[in-house]
């Protein structure tokens, strides 16, 4: 039998190798490679015999089952990026910037599924009972019958909550955690994966639930190895500016729902309060017609969301003019400039661009082209659209403008809240309704002859 390789990992990124040295040469850490046993080896290093395992029960595909059942909390936000409430036995982990109000959100959801009825531990490494408990009496959660522990043994944490059996238990955070059997410190990339795998197996073996708080790194990625996103059922963001009292809680992955879904909501001093209709939140503070605002119609998953998007264009005293992007990608605005310039003749040589999603939101789908696009063209050209005005649509690298999907959410979205026209692509399922005037556009040439008089 051929003799197992050893392995070394980085605690750091996660590179492997197959011999030890003091600094990655990937990530360039110092003293961050530890050795790891193959599967092939038993933890005292002998290596494993050949075993018969069990046979596997095999299903067909035409096999009917019942859907998972679920338990809603009643906070509807919440319920929605879940996909409908909280399925027993799946793993949830939830990122976001430090303070961005995670724990709040967790406590203030352990409580209202501790009221629905289930049984709910909330287990922090991070923080004494005592901060939780004072946390809990300002969001005027303290009678809820939530059990507490601050503790960081996985060990120890394995064993309670195989005694007490919760329907959802909560883990702050799983960075924080310390498994005995691995050798490097906690937050490691070994420790970060042993952690969320013992979890998320109690969680599939029990029937129990678990809601696992992770950090991110300053790129706001999840830190740790990726191999944690693979293993859990859903993958939950909290987003939002500082600056901005909106919070936007986004699933990007979920085995039992939608993905790209989001939920809304604002941070006020009792804690996190649930925005039934976001688009008329986001819209709230808008004044005036100005050059540089568009309203662009995009939809977060299931839901439709109205935004303004701002753009302010300005002579550059420097050599290389600066782009500015928050809340959008930067390289498809600088995709959009090369069009406009290429297609359009419309240069932005020489000036700066900023561009920014109001509000703190973040916006990721290409249907926001043509708005960015407006947005650019009404803030170098001083010219404002009308106020009662949506856009949406597509660029391409050619110029033409190519329909979008939920065409017709997005018109009756916009038509709810009082606007009565809307510029999109040519093309697509969108009827216009009573009340709705569209204006279809086959390509960006013709846009900016007929909406800006130039081209």
């Amino acid at each position: 039998m051929a003799k197992a390789t050893a392995r070394f990992v980085c605690q750091s990124c996660a590179a492997a190798t197959t011999k030890w040295s003091g600094r990655c040469e990937t990530c360039g850490e110092w003293n961050t490679i530890t050795e790891e046993k193959p599967l092939s080896q038993g933890p005292s290093g002998k290596t494993l015999g050949k075993s018969r395992g069990r046979a596997v029960a095999l299903t067909d595909l035409s096999a009917k089952e019942a859907p998972p059942p679920r338990t809603a909390c009643g906070m509807d936000e919440f319920d929605r990026v879940l996909g409908g409430g909280l399925v027993p036995s799946s793993a949830v982990l939830m990122a976001g910037d430090p303070g961005i109000g995670k724990s709040t959100l967790l406590l203030q959801a352990a409580a209202a599924f501790a009221n629905a009825g289930l049984k709910v531990v909330y287990i922090s490494g991070e923080e004494a009972s005592a901060q939780i408990r004072l946390r809990a009496q300002r969001l005027n959660l303290a009678e809820a019958p939530v059990k507490l522990a601050t503790e960081t043994n996985l060990r120890d944490i394995l064993t309670t909550l195989d005694e007490t059996r919760p329907d959802l238990a909560i883990i702050d955070s799983i960075q924080t955690m310390w498994a005995d059997n691995v050798d490097s410190t906690p937050g490691s990339v070994s420790q970060v994966r042993a952690a969320a795998h013992e979890l998320t197996t109690f969680a599939k073996r029990t029937g129990s639930s678990i809601m696992m708080v992770g950090h991110v790194t300053k790129e706001g990625q999840l830190a740790g190895p990726r191999v944690v996103e693979h293993m859990v059922d859903t993958v939950l963001y909290f987003e939002g500016e500082r600056g901005h009292q909106f919070r936007i809680l986004r699933s990007v992955k979920n085995r039992f729902g939608p993905t790209d879904e989001i939920g809304v909501f604002e941070m006020t001093g009792g804690g996190l309060s649930e925005v039934a209709n976001p688009s008329a939140l986001f819209l709230s503070e808008r004044g005036q017609p100005a050059p540089g605002s568009v309203v662009f119609a995009g939809v977060e998953g299931t839901r439709p969301l109205l935004v303004e998007l701002q753009a302010l264009v300005s002579p550059s005293p420097h050599s290389q003019p600066r782009r500015s992007v928050v809340g959008w990608d930067g390289s498809r605005l600088a995709m959009i400039l090369a069009v406009l310039e290429s297609r359009c003749g419309i240069p932005f040589a020489g000036l700066d661009v900023y561009l920014n999603v109001a509000g703190g939101m973040r916006v990721s789908e290409p249907a926001a082209d043509l708005a960015v696009a407006a947005a650019l063209l009404s803030a170098r050209e001083d010219a404002a659209l009308p106020p009662d005005t949506v856009v949406f649509g597509e660029i391409s690298l050619s110029g033409s403008l190519r329909p979008v999907g939920q065409s017709e959410n997005r018109l009756k979205e916009a038509q709810k809240l009082g606007f009565s026209k809307a510029i999109l692509p040519q093309g697509g399922k969108a009827t216009a309704s009573d009340g709705m005037a569209l204006s279809r556009m086959p390509d960006l040439t013709t846009f900016v002859g007929e909406v800006f008089g130039a081209g």
